[in-house]
């Protein structure tokens, strides 16, 4: 189930606010903006979108009518003048709100089950004791009215999850089977434990694994976790360990829940740093949404505004500077331009931070490597492929960027650094022609390293893949954002093909990809890692002669 579009009108902040444009295949929708900006009331839309006209019956929301009637007037119309219109469009074709379908309590139940909110107010600092719930469980009835109010679940997700284990335990024993211990740890155990350690780091010292649960009659039960050589239970935790574990087993918990479903978690980055928000969003997104659902969070976390404009999964809706007073319409925020991190790190703070360097674009993650060559005065920022790093000086040629050569003939380098001379371009195809050129290796001088063997290796697996290699450049080549402009592009490759059909190592080598067609069984007995690769002298040099 997936949201299309959404209306609302004389709602809260809105006016009128239509928010469209939402892809079919998106898994991910993320709500940015400063604090008040709306994003948390849009959440509130989907309640009211959902709740039946007054005057039917509301023995399951958990509320009077009196208490909604004013909740209604008070708290979600903007004008008394006017009702509240919440209209949520899907894209399977069924429009629910004021002038959608779900106008009876049968239909609205329904309805109600099938989008799963979660409020801000998520961490419960103690565990007390209270016993389990299962209709509550199974009937989402502890979901909270709005965005403003505590969510509970974590109590009942606890309980829940004794409950599967303790079932799990006991009901082989009166079936007097064999209990499948392995079965309940793959099944219960090991899903919450891998993603701790996913979220939190694989190093047994910092991150946290489940190793006990104490199940008391007439005291709290306890969640006990391992982190490093201490036990701790849940109770003393940080409060950012024990947002990523309530997350996490309300997931495991209530899985069916969440099929076909739209899932909606207020500030899921709570108490997170940067490096833990965009892990703690990628696993939940990966592993944790299924296909056939959306989730909705509202944030201005670094972390989550960087995973969102990675993944083609997600887009990004910008409530930011929207004045609400007026009609406004919300379509998705284009990923290409890095306008949408200013509401984590205004560009006005991101100049006085770096002021005195220069600030240099790159492709992917490659910044992590170059950075730590340490060239003076310069930081690089890795952005999503080579469009995006073009796109950035194209659209401010005061930006520096540096791209992968890619299928891009010597002619064209010129033409292209003549009109973008903050625009720099590899020598070599990409970085990892730098990484593993036979010079850099030779510089570190691992034990048996031949350099003219492993120049001749390469040189034999060009020559094996050269039929299929020529016939991707053509194709390549037509997906260059630079090419796009008034650059002249050569008609035909021919120089590249020249190039690359030599057996002169700096002509063929500009060209052949030692990222995905070079086989490095010959370099596996040297263990090299990325990062001694990255922190030579050649290595450093050579980037330093593209950027000067």
């Amino acid at each position: 189930m997936k949201i299309k579009s959404i209306q609302l009108k004389n709602f809260k902040r809105f006016t009128d606010l239509s928010i469209d444009g939402i892809p079919e295949h998106s898994k991910l929708v993320l709500l940015i903006g400063a604090n008040g900006s709306g994003k948390s009331s849009v959440f509130d839309g989907f309640r009211k979108a959902l709740i039946p006209p007054f005057g039917i019956g509301y023995e399951g929301y958990g509320l009077s009518m009196s208490k909604l009637e004013i909740e209604a007037k008070n708290f979600y119309e903007k004008s008394n003048s006017e009702e509240a219109v919440t209209d949520i469009q899907l894209h399977s074709g069924e429009i629910l709100g004021s002038n959608g379908i779900n106008n009876t309590i049968p239909i609205a139940n329904y309805w109600l089950r099938k989008f799963v909110g979660r409020s801000s107010i998520r961490v419960v600092s103690r565990i007390p004791v209270t016993s389990i719930d299962l209709d509550t469980i199974e009937n989402d009835r502890d979901t909270p009215v709005s965005s403003i109010d505590n969510d509970n679940r974590f109590i009942n997700d606890l309980m829940g999850y004794i409950h599967q284990i303790n079932q799990s335990l006991r009901g082989p024993l009166f079936k007097r089977v064999q209990i499948d211990s392995q079965k309940i740890f793959k099944d219960l155990i090991e899903p919450l434990n891998q993603s701790l350690k996913n979220i939190l780091g694989k190093d047994i010292n910092l991150s946290l694994a489940l190793v006990d649960i104490k199940d008391f009659p007439s005291e709290p039960a306890e969640l006990i976790f391992q982190k490093g050589n201490s036990r701790i239970n849940y109770d003393l935790l940080s409060h950012g360990e024990k947002q990523v574990i309530v997350l996490l087993l309300n997931f495991i918990v209530r899985k069916k829940q969440y099929e076909d479903a739209i899932i909606y978690i207020d500030e899921m980055d709570c108490h997170l740093n940067t490096a833990l928000q965009e892990t703690l969003l990628k696993e939940i997104v990966e592993k944790w949404i299924p296909d056939s659902s959306q989730l909705w969070t509202a944030s201005h976390a670094l972390g989550f505004i960087d995973y969102a404009r990675k993944t083609d999964e997600a887009v990004i809706l910008d409530f930011d500077s929207l004045n609400f007073d007026i009609p406004q319409i919300i379509t998705p925020q284009s990923k290409e331009v890095l306008d949408v991190y200013d509401i984590a790190i205004p560009k006005s703070i991101l100049s006085q931070l770096f002021s005195d360097k220069k600030i240099v674009f790159c492709e992917n993650k490659n910044d992590e490597y170059f950075n730590l060559m340490g060239i003076e005065k310069t930081l690089f920022v890795g952005v999503k492929d080579s469009r995006d790093v073009f796109l950035n000086v194209k659209n401010d040629k005061t930006k520096f960027t540096l791209r992968d050569r890619d299928f891009i003939s010597d002619e064209e380098v010129v033409r292209i650094q003549e009109k973008f001379p903050n625009h720099r371009i590899f020598k070599y195809y990409d970085f990892e022609n730098y990484l593993y050129h036979p010079d850099n290796i030779d510089e570190i001088n691992p034990p048996n390293f031949d350099i003219l063997v492993y120049q001749a290796n390469i040189l034999h697996q060009k020559k094996e893949k050269l039929p299929y290699l020529l016939t991707k450049v053509e194709s390549a080549r037509k997906t260059y954002e630079e090419f796009k402009t008034d650059i002249i592009q050569d008609e035909s490759p021919k120089s590249i093909v020249d190039d690359f059909v030599s057996d002169d190592f700096e002509r063929f080598y500009k060209f052949f990809d030692m990222k995905d067609q070079f086989n490095r069984s010959y370099l596996a007995p040297f263990n090299l890692t990325i990062k001694e690769l990255s922190s030579t002298n050649w290595f450093k040099t050579q980037i330093e002669k593209i950027l000067q």
